[in-house]
């Protein structure tokens, strides 16, 4: 069983930044972030592999979010910067044991209950 808590979502004003962090209870596994706009699917944001070498981001937000952890802690970030009102949504890490960089839901065993970005215009 992997426990993951995310946390710094918020509210803030577009083309700003903010750092969400997720606290995971194992680094062995790649971990992901996704998120889940107001009415919509739950989409793939980024994943970062177990060791931190490899990352892959959806076409969608490259070049805005930067997916980073540090395993002597336990965490996993995602840097958003600059923020878009079409951000808004809530953000889940997830945890994908057997899995290098998954990009599919199915692929995550494990999730957050999400921490919440609103982001203005």
């Amino acid at each position: 069983q992997v426990h993951l808590a995310e946390s710094g979502g918020g509210l803030v004003q577009g083309g700003g930044s903010l750092r969400l962090s997720c606290e995971t209870s194992s680094v062995e596994y790649a971990l992901g972030w996704w998120r889940q706009p107001p009415g919509k699917e739950r989409e793939f944001v980024a994943v970062i592999d177990s060791d931190g070498r490899r990352t892959k981001y959806a076409d969608s937000v490259k070049g805005r979010f930067t997916i980073g952890r540090d395993n002597a802690k336990n965490t996993a970030s995602l840097q958003i910067d600059p923020l878009k009102v079409e951000d808004t949504a809530v953000y889940l890490c997830a945890a994908a044991p057997g899995w290098n960089l998954p990009t599919e839901r199915w692929q995550y065993t494990y999730w957050g209950r999400g921490t919440e970005v609103t982001v203005s215009s």
